[in-house]
């Protein structure tokens, strides 16, 4: 099932999450939630970036998401596993783009869940790998509100993206990866 935009959960709460448009940073900074998560990881930049930069090979190691469909050189549609069995939508475009540096984002339009970010992949200082350092707002259907309905079921933002960190370093290290990660499905 698709988000339509109405949850009878919120709806009995009197929870309103509904917004016109794309998000503005003041709405991140009022309802938002910031997350930063680091991984050291023993691969080169180039080799992170590229392997993330194909957007359609995140749902690989990011356990919410169900797919990112590539529609442009710098817009992808994202599907979620939201609370309740409710899939939640959003298209996103690249603000800001390094080669084998930084990919920095937001959300465009009307979407389920807004969000805003960077992941930057930056030499670790010993010279052995790479830090990916992911830097994340967003705002949860209900704002701060949705945030703590999804701890009570167990949905912590900032452990999930560990989580995700932590499968992407296991798959770029183990080169335990899909065949069809290498595919060229890249948002360009």
């Amino acid at each position: 099932m698709s988000a339509t935009g109405y949850c009878p959960f919120y709806h009995a709460l009197s929870i309103d999450n509904a917004r016109k448009g794309t998000a503005e940073p003041s709405d991140y900074y009022d309802e938002g939630i910031h997350v930063v998560v680091s991984y050291v990881i023993a691969k080169s930049p180039e080799e992170l970036f590229q392997f993330w930069r194909n957007f359609e090979n995140l749902p690989k190691f990011m356990n919410h998401l169900k797919a990112v469909i590539c529609k442009g050189p710098n817009r992808s549609h994202w599907v979620a596993r939201g609370p309740a069995g409710i899939d939640v939508e959003w298209d996103a475009e690249i603000i800001n783009e390094e080669p084998n540096r930084l990919i920095s984002w937001r959300t465009v339009g009307e979407a389920d869940v807004d969000s805003a970010g960077t992941v930057m992949f930056v030499p670790a200082a010993d010279g052995n790998g790479t830090r990916v350092h992911v830097n994340l707002d967003y705002i949860p259907p209900a704002g701060r509100v949705g945030q703590a309905i999804a701890k009570i079921f167990g949905d912590d933002p900032a452990q999930l993206i560990r989580d995700d960190l932590r499968r992407f370093k296991q798959i770029m290290e183990t080169g335990d990866i899909p065949a069809s990660a290498s595919s060229s499905g890249l948002c360009r």
